[in-house]
């Protein structure tokens, strides 16, 4: 075993007979696997919410989605659909036309958001296990689902047929026109169910059949505002848009669920990189203790080390020593918090007993990038703290016994 190695390990385990350095070392320790435990745990929850949200996107966002490069919507004929769907790796696929629309019921108007689909966007997405009440559209029938949000802004229910719907859309052109038709095209509807998502979702979309929509913004048979598709379970994501690109050159922007939700991602990511630099700040805090600790054993034992220099140790290797040591003890702790932060995360995992709400546990999720970021922060400092401590040493210091 290397001498230097079994030195620092001795110093290490070896109790001192000044109790407050005891103490010292044990808080110094304490703090780094505190520290290293609770950086491992808020990582694990946000990656848990992180997941959660992409989860909770599958009931309303396709695997993949196409949007026009320019304008609002774009043309794909017949043949290019086939084309589309015979790439390897897309299960399903649905046409979409979506336009901001005006919504009246009685005397109460309301911007929203129409968004027509085909019957393949109950396959592409599960839209229609989150309609809490009536039920989702039959195809060719000029009913509509509506939001929670604005059902409640505007007063109406499902299935109410002496209170119907009107959806009113401006007509593209120019000049004065003679009567609100000139202006609008509108159809009549009966709201046949309600969809509860979340507060954004249900405050803006009303979803119907593509035909409704079409005839409401004036589309042609082959125009749309997008195509969303459901990728096979074993399919490369990645792969199949290098094939769509490949095949529709400079035609389209393809989007994952991540993307589409970019806005959301990028506050979770946000706060992750956030709370990583205030907990590593902590980190650092219960290092400066580490280096304490390792100052003050140095001085409580500058007999040893005087001891050591008369047997020919160098001031170089008696450094190496405490640097040893401190990185240990650093390295050490930090095993131990992450097997702390580990047990708590998996029984939380298993056992579930903190809960979001009544019936949801707090998710959290385990990554292997955590793991390796908590190590490499915890041993990375921890190394530098030494480093810095062990500097302490000077031949004068050695030579000066109390």
């Amino acid at each position: 075993m290397n001498t230097s190695f079994y030195i620092a390990k001795r110093y290490l385990f070896s109790r001192s007979s000044n109790n407050a350095i005891n103490i010292m070392s044990f808080i110094a320790s304490g703090g780094v696997i505190v520290a290293s435990a609770a950086l491992l745990i808020v990582l694990s929850v946000f990656a848990g919410l992180k997941e959660y949200s992409l989860d909770f996107s599958n009931f309303t966002d396709p695997d993949l989605k196409i949007l026009p490069l320019e304008g609002k919507s774009f043309l794909l004929s017949e043949k290019e659909q086939n084309t589309l769907n015979s790439i390897e790796g897309i299960e399903t696929t649905s046409q979409i036309i979506e336009e901001r629309i005006v919504i009246k019921s009685e005397n109460k108007n309301l911007l929203a958001t129409l968004k027509g689909v085909d019957e393949n966007y109950q396959t592409v997405t599960q839209i229609d296990s989150m309609v809490s009440q009536g039920k989702w559209f039959k195809p060719g029938i000029y009913d509509v689902v509506s939001g929670w949000g604005i059902s409640n802004n505007l007063s109406f229910g499902v299935f109410n047929f002496m209170k119907p719907l009107t959806i009113y859309v401006p007509k593209p052109g120019k000049g004065q026109g003679s009567s609100l038709r000139s202006y609008f095209n509108s159809e009549v509807v009966t709201n046949v169910g309600l969809f509860n998502i979340n507060e954004n979702l249900d405050n803006e979309y009303v979803f119907s059949d593509i035909e409704l929509a079409r005839s409401l913004v004036n589309y042609e048979d082959h125009q749309f505002s997008a195509i969303e598709m459901k990728l096979k379970p074993e399919a490369n994501e990645a792969e199949v848009k290098e094939q769509i690109e490949k095949l529709f050159p400079n035609t389209f922007i393809i989007k994952n669920r991540e993307q589409l939700n970019d806005a959301l991602f990028k506050m979770l990511n946000t706060e992750n990189l956030a709370v990583y630099l205030i907990f590593t700040l902590v980190i650092i805090i219960a290092l400066f203790n580490v280096i304490g600790a390792i100052i003050m054993m140095i001085l409580d034992r500058k007999k040893s080390l005087n001891t050591l220099f008369n047997l020919g140790a160098e001031p170089k290797m008696i450094k190496y020593i405490f640097f040893l040591q401190g990185t240990l003890m650093t390295v050490l702790s930090g095993v131990i918090g992450i097997g702390i932060g580990l047990l708590i995360i998996f029984s939380q995992l298993q056992l579930e007993w903190i809960m979001l709400t009544s019936d949801f546990p707090y998710p959290v999720s385990l990554k292997l990038e955590n793991i390796v970021i908590v190590v490499i922060t915890i041993f990375g400092l921890g190394i530098i703290a030494s480093k810095l401590a062990s500097q302490r040493i000077t031949k004068d210091l050695i030579k000066t016994v109390a």
